[in-house]
């Protein structure tokens, strides 16, 4: 079971490896700033096998493409732990850095390269997309996995 948490650890999280759809580097402005860095690296898992301890904070914005992205956080300590879009809840995107060891985590591309920071650049060695990739190719692996 791959477990992680936030910084205080007043919310903590649990999910077995097998059930993760894969992981990807967003680049796009919205993860840039909710991060506070270059990218967000997010791991894909169906919402029915995350088991979430504690009260989640939820902020919602309008990603790029007009669906409702909602970002829970840590109310007390403010760290991001998951995101997702409000039009596929079903589907969570889940903060790689708030694993207890996310040693495991196998990047397969990157999303928004045209808008990654000259200071943290994409990774040449894996695929990317200059914005999102082929939504219905993601549909497709996303209904895969359910």
């Amino acid at each position: 079971m791959e477990k992680g948490h936030c910084q205080c650890q007043e919310i903590s999280y649990s999910f077995a490896r097998e059930n993760v759809i894969s992981a990807h580097h967003c680049h796009c402005k919205d993860c840039q700033r909710s991060t506070g860095s270059g990218k967000a690296t997010i791991i894909y898992v169906p919402k029915k096998h995350l088991t979430i301890q504690g009260e989640l904070k939820y902020f919602e914005s309008k990603g790029s493409m007009g669906m409702h992205i909602k970002r829970g956080f840590c109310q007390n300590c403010g760290s991001g732990i998951l995101s997702y879009a409000k039009e596929l809840p079903m589907i969570l995107f889940l903060k790689a850095g708030t694993l207890i060891d996310s040693s495991w985590v196998e990047i397969k591309s990157s999303y928004f390269s045209d808008s990654a920071q000259a200071w943290n650049k994409v990774d040449d060695d894996i695929k990317s997309f200059k914005g999102n990739p082929d939504i219905i190719s993601n549909i497709k692996s996303v209904m895969k996995a359910l």
